[in-house]
């Protein structure tokens, strides 16, 4: 990417923990400048885990890699200023903010857009009366922990990866860019308010889980490893590694009776179960007994055997590795999403790239920041501060740097 597509634009982000940080990273690795504001000292996301040998949060530092961090009292009167000033600041590409910011009343959006009536003011919310949430409770209020885990009637089985703010951090970024692009053809600003309750609700009724639910007027059954509504199980090789094996389509299924051998079984299977295993809702229904013909030829082969001999078939599968041989595959360069920045201090961090390739290309990941790093850059660029200003500021304590 010679030339970054958003270059040129300017968002102001006052957002903690992981949607809204989400969203301004993206912006900012699409070449935006994305002005972070954190309290002085850092939010309550600052030093949140996993941290380094240092104390340093890789968490914080690679949610704000690539953005500009400016560190400012908002309690103070003066800091307030500052604030509204760079959220106010003049530009054809400014007036952007994204913020999940609640109850501070100098910040709401009238306050904002009497400054500024073109602004952009996206707002990340909990719920959408402007209750707080967070994806672990949400994800709980929609059952999905009814429907992972293989005990049935078993307590709910939490997942460790926050999916739904991960995908409103997305949401974040579409609708910043929707609204400048609207902005430009009409001159309006825009309010938009984003609650992560909603996205995790929009998220299953699109796949269309809360559809089937009120067909069958009960929740779907707990399944362990196995794929709903098609063929997918995890199998042991005779070396103990496990592979994931998927057969969605009836290509992926040929291929996979191919590489096994096992055609002549499920040939004779079908008239006797009176199935056709063609049919996705066939393999899903009888997606035990696939198993257990499948299982012997796993266990008769060590891995290597088996992944020569799916990838010869075009099986759709996958190893379960741990955390740690994805960081050994890094090293070995095997995954160029993936970059080492150093951290402020002496640490060295593993973050990724955008994963957009853009002309067959990965960009760069973006420097990490130290907090406030940016402050008297910013202050002076953005807003005209002459260094004795910002000087007076930083004596007050109304601003921080390093």
């Amino acid at each position: 990417m010679t030339r970054a597509p958003l270059s040129g634009l300017r968002v102001v982000e006052c957002a903690s923990f992981v949607a809204g940080p989400t969203g301004g990273m993206t912006l900012a690795q699409l070449g935006a400048e994305v002005i972070r504001i954190d309290p002085v000292g850092g939010g309550s996301d600052h030093l949140r885990w996993p941290l380094g040998p240092d104390g340093q949060s890789y968490y914080w530092t690679s949610l704000n890699k690539g953005k500009r961090s400016v560190s400012i009292d908002m309690r103070s009167d003066a800091g307030r200023e500052l604030v509204l000033a760079l959220i106010g600041a003049p530009g054809p590409d400014s007036g952007i903010l994204v913020d999940n910011v609640v109850g501070r009343r100098w910040m709401a959006n009238s306050v904002l857009t009497a400054q500024r009536p073109d602004l952009i003011h996206l707002r990340v919310q909990g719920y959408p009366d402007g209750r707080p949430a967070v994806d672990y409770t949400v994800n709980a209020e929609i059952g999905v922990p009814q429907l992972t885990g293989g005990d049935p009637g078993g307590v709910p089985v939490n997942h460790v990866l926050p999916a739904w703010d991960l995908i409103a951090g997305l949401t974040v970024s579409t609708g910043v860019l929707a609204a400048v692009h609207d902005r430009s053809r009409t001159g309006r600003g825009a309010y938009l308010e984003l609650a992560l309750a909603d996205v995790a609700l929009a998220g299953v009724a699109n796949l269309g889980w809360l559809s089937e639910v009120a067909d069958r007027g009960s929740d779907r059954p707990r399944h362990g490893n196995h794929l709903y509504g098609s063929f997918g199980s995890d199998f042991a090789c005779a070396d103990g590694v496990r592979v994931m094996v998927v057969a969605l389509t009836e290509g992926q299924w040929d291929a996979l009776c191919k590489a096994t051998g096992t055609e002549h079984v499920f040939a004779a299977l079908e008239p006797a179960l009176e199935v056709d295993l063609a049919r996705e809702a066939d393999r899903y229904r009888l997606r035990e007994t696939i198993a257990a013909v499948l299982r012997p030829w796993f266990e008769a082969r060590e891995f290597s055997c088996v992944s020569e001999e799916l990838d010869a078939a075009r099986v759709v599968w996958g190893r379960y590795t741990a955390m740690t041989d994805v960081v050994a595959a890094h090293r070995d360069g095997g995954h160029p999403v993936l970059a080492d920045v150093r951290l402020p201090g002496a640490s060295e961090a593993i973050t990724a790239r955008s994963p957009m390739r853009w002309d067959g290309h990965y960009g760069e990941p973006g420097e990490a920041p130290a907090l406030g790093r940016d402050t008297e850059a910013v202050l002076g660029e953005v807003l005209g501060l002459s260094t004795a200003e910002i000087g007076r500021l930083a004596a007050d304590g109304v601003i921080a740097t390093p």
